[in-house]
């Protein structure tokens, strides 16, 4: 069964934390646009988000395999190529994601770390806060 990637983390353009809820089997983020709740597959913002995701992670792709590498402690040209090719293939593990979702303790950690998404009554992300990423063209420092 699918899950909602980021539960807990999105909320909507008046800061209101955005709930999940299932309608058969497909999990939705429910936005309240003004007493009416707008049911929004969390596919479509999951996929939202991490193409963003991946879009940072691509444009700083030797940075993120040397730091991965070096939290490992393996910071060697073998587990260099592994995480290479790990990132090479993101979007076999992203669609296998949205059934395993992030677990809970980590999403209360990116929570912690002040991760959070912003999204309109439509289910359009209108900014990713991310700890530690340098702004988009559309964010202020």
């Amino acid at each position: 069964m699918k899950q909602a990637l980021f539960a807990g983390l999105i909320v909507d353009e008046n800061d209101q934390s955005v709930q999940v809820r299932y309608v058969g089997s497909e999990p939705c983020y429910v936005v309240d646009d003004a007493g009416f709740l707008r049911h929004i597959e969390s596919e479509k913002v999951d996929r939202q988000v991490l193409d963003e995701l991946k879009r940072f992670i691509s444009e700083h792709k030797d940075l993120v395999i040397q730091q991965m590498a070096e939290s490992l402690g393996q910071p060697d040209i073998f587990s260099m190529a592994v995480l290479q090719n790990q990132l090479d293939h993101l979007d076999q593990q992203f669609d296998q994601m949205l059934y395993t979702g992030i677990p809970e303790e980590g999403r209360a950690y990116m929570g912690m770390m002040g991760f959070k998404i912003v999204i309109d009554h439509h289910g359009q992300v209108l900014h990713i806060e991310q700890p530690g990423a340098a702004p988009g063209p559309d964010q202020e420092d």
